[in-house]
């Protein structure tokens, strides 16, 4: 996956993150309950996309590095 396709479901991700945030803040009793672990999800799927995101950035720096040596 390139890094724009990770970046653009890295932003997706988030914007479902936030979602469910606001979402949150108005229910109350069970749909709370469903809503806390829907957001753990998504919080993780945000931060296993970041860590990709991240990775490859980091990857393709150093890639750059030995390719000038």
């Amino acid at each position: 996956m390139s890094i724009k396709a990770l970046a653009l479901e890295l932003y997706r991700a988030r914007q479902k993150v936030d979602m469910i945030e606001k979402e949150l803040e108005l229910q109350s009793g069970k749909e709370q309950e469903t809503l806390k672990n829907a957001l753990k999800t998504a919080q993780k799927e945000w931060q296993m996309l970041r860590k990709m995101l991240d990775g490859r950035k980091e990857s393709g720096s150093f890639q750059k590095r030995l390719s000038s040596l």
